[in-house]
């Protein structure tokens, strides 16, 4: 009986080999063709064929040469960066922020524009996104794809944001009135789960498939990592931990109505501000309350120990459940806190459940969300471009 011949197995192959050495190219480029063989496990005469089918579709480009050794100077290829441009957004109640990246992840433009005085959410995407890819002298067509990280909720089926307590005006209906306007691909994730989207790739839970973020900042909420994937839930409330009853505060029986939530109320900036002024650290922000602490030495010990305490319900809370490996505290206050708070936060952890994740500081002090927003981006357009090289 003869061996069935998988159709296409040629062309398939082909398309790995592609993606392997463009891989490759963004790791450890700039690359000679026979070290791109050597790297991929390619013959000399498939990886030439291969770098010289990536040249003609515009994804690499000769940058150099390589001197040494007998006869010409071997060409030196890299990934061309205007092959491909992504933009991620991050959308606060005041401000949005866009930047631009190429195919590489170099950031190459980036805008800031206040949202204070505006009601029209569509108009103000639309001139970040134009501003950004315009100082990155970046075609908008050249643009492949735009990641906007927001707060709130957005519905894991149709991708569109339902609830955002901040930003009244964003509503459902949003994200294909922007896809109209930008006639590109719009993508909403939630902000906090940009964040830990950062921190995996070059944060704090790097190499960690499996973990859990807590954002401390005006609000408080949670990323949930399985796998190295994101968990958004069914309606996408996943890791909306501001809503979790705790004991101490009252349990507001209507959310909708803009009731502060249980947990906000035990942790939010608001309660952080309240404590420290409690133990004599009165301070404009939550952050500057709890770096004066931590500065006091010995003296801002009970203020961040009474701060621990109710971080852990939350903590402790989420970690019964999942029981992650790690607990990544992020956020403004997550990060003035730093090891001070961390450890006294997995202490307490340990103490009042069975599980013990280790509980650290975030590793990344700028932009996590639109560090996030640009990674999402670019993983999802380097596999169009990068698994479409074969016609």
């Amino acid at each position: 009986m003869s061996a069935t011949r998988l159709p296409g197995t040629p062309r398939l192959l082909r398309a790995l080999n592609d993606r392997a050495a463009l891989e490759l190219l963004l790791e450890q480029g700039p690359l000679t063709r026979a070290r791109i063989g050597e790297l991929t496990g390619l013959s000399k005469v498939t990886a030439s064929q291969l770098v010289e089918r990536l040249e003609e579709r515009g994804l690499v480009t000769r940058v150099g040469e390589q001197a040494g050794g007998r006869g010409p100077n071997a060409q030196l290829y890299a990934v061309r960066p205007g092959s491909a441009y992504v933009v991620g957004v991050d959308v606060g109640a005041e401000r949005v922020v866009a930047a631009c990246a190429d195919i590489t992840g170099a950031v190459v433009g980036r805008v800031e524009q206040s949202t204070k005085d505006t009601d029209d959410p569509v108009g103000v995407v639309h001139n970040a996104v134009v501003q950004a890819a315009s100082s990155a002298g970046a075609e908008l067509s050249s643009v492949r794809r735009i990641v906007l990280g927001t707060p709130g909720l957005v519905d894991p089926g149709t991708g569109d944001i339902t609830f955002a307590f901040n930003l009244p005006r964003w509503h459902s209906g949003l994200l294909a009135a922007l896809r109209e306007d930008l006639h590109t691909p719009v993508v909403f994730e939630n902000d906090v789960n940009l964040a830990a989207v950062a921190e995996a790739q070059s944060g704090a839970a790097q190499g960690t498939a499996d973990f859990v973020l807590v954002w401390l900042d005006a609000g408080v909420g949670l990323a949930i990592m399985l796998g190295g994937r994101l968990h958004h839930g069914s309606s996408g409330a996943a890791g909306e931990i501001g809503y979790l009853p705790v004991p101490g505060v009252p349990i507001p029986r209507d959310v909708s109505k803009r009731a502060k939530p249980a947990f906000q109320q035990l942790a939010g900036a608001d309660a952080v501000r309240a404590v420290a002024a409690e133990h004599g650290f009165a301070a404009d922000g939550a952050a500057d309350a709890v770096r004066a602490a931590i500065a006091a030495g010995t003296a801002g010990g009970p203020m961040l120990d009474e701060l621990a305490r109710r971080l852990a319900l939350g903590v402790a809370s989420t970690c019964v459940v999942l029981d992650p490996p790690l607990v990544v505290l992020a956020g403004e206050v997550g990060q003035a806190g730093g090891a001070a708070l961390a450890e006294r936060v997995q202490h307490e952890v340990a103490a009042i459940t069975l599980v013990r994740p280790r509980v650290v500081s975030t590793g990344l002090t700028e932009e996590p969300i639109l560090r996030g927003a640009l990674r999402t981006a670019l993983d999802a357009v380097r596999d169009e471009v990068f698994g479409s090289t074969v016609g």
